[in-house]
C-alpha cells in the first residue's frame, strides 16, 4: 500500500469547511482528530437500522447491535496485539482508564507510603488521580524530572524507583511537547524491581503501531477520538492476571452476575468494569476507525507525519521572537511555541482568523509550563491528512501574528 495525503484527506468531510472565508488548516489533532466518511457512515448504520440495547435481548435489533459492540472489542484486541478480549475493557477515554486503574487496581491495597512514580511531562489525567489516592490513602507520588528539551531524565528515574513503588504510570507520547519517552527502557527498568506499568497512550495510538505484549506493560489506555473514532469512547487493556482478582469500580447494571440485598455476584472479565448502558455507537465507530486504518500504509504515513513535524518546526524557528517549546530527539507530530510579545491565546485567535486551528493554554499539562516558564503555548499537531501546504499556511499565519506584534 502507498501513502497519498490527499487521497486520505479526501474521505474527511470537515477538512472541505472554510472557516473566516478561507479553507480550513486543521492542526489540532492532538486534542481530536478529525473523523473519515468510514467511521461516520458505521455510527449513521448503527442509529438507523440497529439502534437497541446490548448484552441480554433476545429481539433481533439487540442481537445486532451486540454482535457489533463485541465485534470492536475483538477489532481493539487486535489493534493492540492483546491476546485475550476479555482484557479489553470500555471506558469513556484515557482519563477514566486512568482512573478505574487508580481506584479498581491501587486503592484496595494501598499503604501509606506506597509510591506511584510519573514524570514530569504528564497530563492531568495521569497525576490527579494520583494525588486523589493520595489523599484517599496516604500514598506518595513520586516525580521524574525533564530537561530543556522535554526529554526525561532516566538516571533519575531509575533512581526513583525504590522498594515502596506500588506502580509506573508514565505517558507514551507527550501531548504538549510531542516527546516520544523510551518506554521500553521504563517498563524494563520497572520489571527488573517488580514494579508494574500504565501507560497512558492517548498521544501513540494515534501516530504508531502499538503491541502491549511486545511492550511488556501492564496496563495501557487510549482514547478513541484521538485515533479516528468518535468521542466519550475509550480503552483500557490490562493483563488478565491483573484484572481477574479486581473488584469492580463502579456498581449497576450489566457489571453483575445476581443480585440479592444481602449480596451481589459480580459479572466476569470484562464486563465487571463496565457498569451502565455502554457506549454502543461510540464502540462501533472505534471499530470502524480501526477498520479504516487498516486501509492504509502507517508506516508511511508515520514518516510523512514526521515530515511535517520536521518541515514546521525548521520554519517557525526562522521567525523572529519565536521559540520552540519541546525539542527531544524523538517526537511525534506535535509543535509547540511561544511567541515573544504575544500572549498565546491572542496567537490563536489570530491564526484563526486566517482559517488555521491550532490548539492554545496550558494543554493539561500545567506542570510542563511550569518548567518551562511560560503561562501557555500554541500547539500544531499533524494527523496523516495534514499536507505541506497546511504547513507553509501555519507558517505564513504566525509570522503575521509576529509582525502584528513585532
Amino acid at each position: 500500500m502507498s501513502f497519498d495525503a490527499e487521497s486520505i484527506r479526501a474521505q474527511f468531510p470537515a477538512l472541505a469547511l472554510h472557516v473566516r472565508d478561507k479553507p480550513l488548516v486543521y492542526l489540532d489533532n492532538a486534542a481530536t482528530s478529525q473523523k473519515p466518511r468510514a467511521v461516520l457512515d458505521a455510527i449513521t448504520l448503527y442509529y438507523e437500522r440497529e439502534n437497541s440495547n446490548v448484552h441480554r435481548g433476545v429481539h433481533h435489533l439487540s442481537q445486532v447491535a451486540t454482535l457489533g459492540y463485541e465485534n470492536a472489542r475483538d477489532k481493539v484486541r487486535d489493534f493492540i496485539g492483546a491476546t485475550a478480549r476479555e482484557e479489553i475493557i470500555w471506558t469513556r477515554g484515557t482519563t477514566e482508564a486512568i482512573n478505574l486503574v487508580a481506584q479498581g487496581y491501587l486503592r484496595p491495597t494501598a499503604q501509606p507510603g506506597d509510591e506511584v512514580l510519573i514524570t514530569e511531562m504528564e497530563h492531568h489525567s495521569n497525576i490527579v488521580p494520583w494525588q486523589i489516592l493520595r489523599d484517599q490513602c496516604g500514598i506518595v507520588l513520586k516525580v521524574a524530572p525533564i530537561d530543556d528539551t522535554g526529554t526525561v531524565d532516566m538516571d533519575a528515574f531509575r533512581a526513583l524507583i525504590s522498594e515502596k513503588t506500588r506502580l509506573v504510570s508514565v505517558v507514551h507520547v507527550s501531548n504538549s511537547l510531542g516527546t516520544i519517552n523510551p518506554v521500553r527502557e521504563m517498563i524494563a527498568a520497572a520489571k527488573e524491581r517488580g514494579v508494574p506499568v500504565l501507560l497512558d497512550g492517548a498521544q501513540a495510538v494515534p501516530h504508531m503501531p502499538v503491541d502491549v505484549v511486545e511492550l511488556d506493560c501492564d496496563f495501557y489506555a487510549f482514547s478513541g477520538h484521538k485515533v479516528f473514532g468518535p468521542t466519550g469512547i475509550g480503552v483500557l487493556w490490562g493483563r488478565r492476571e491483573i484484572l481477574e482478582p479486581m473488584g469492580p469500580w463502579q456498581g449497576g447494571g450489566d457489571m453483575i452476575k445476581h443480585v440479592t440485598f444481602e449480596k451481589t455476584i459480580y459479572n466476569d472479565l470484562p464486563y465487571r468494569f463496565e457498569a451502565g448502558t455502554p457506549h454502543i455507537e461510540g464502540a462501533i465507530g472505534l471499530g470502524a476507525a480501526i477498520d479504516w486504518l487498516g486501509t492504509i500504509d502507517r508506516e508511511a504515513a508515520l514518516a510523512h507525519e514526521h515530515d511535517l513535524e520536521r518541515h514546521a518546526s525548521e520554519e517557525l524557528a526562522k521567525l523572529p521572537g519565536l521559540r520552540l517549546i519541546g525539542t527531544a530527539a524523538n517526537k511525534a507530530a506535535v509543535v509547540s511555541f511561544v511567541l515573544a510579545h504575544a500572549h498565546a491565546h491572542d496567537v490563536g485567535q489570530i491564526l484563526d482568523g486566517d482559517g488555521v486551528a491550532v490548539r492554545v493554554g496550558h494543554h493539561c499539562t500545567q506542570p510542563v509550563m511550569q518548567h518551562f516558564g511560560v503561562p501557555a503555548t500554541a500547539r500544531a499537531s499533524f494527523a496523516y491528512y495534514n499536507t505541506h501546504e497546511d504547513v507553509e499556511a501555519l507558517v505564513r499565519a504566525v509570522k503575521h501574528v509576529s509582525e502584528m506584534f513585532a
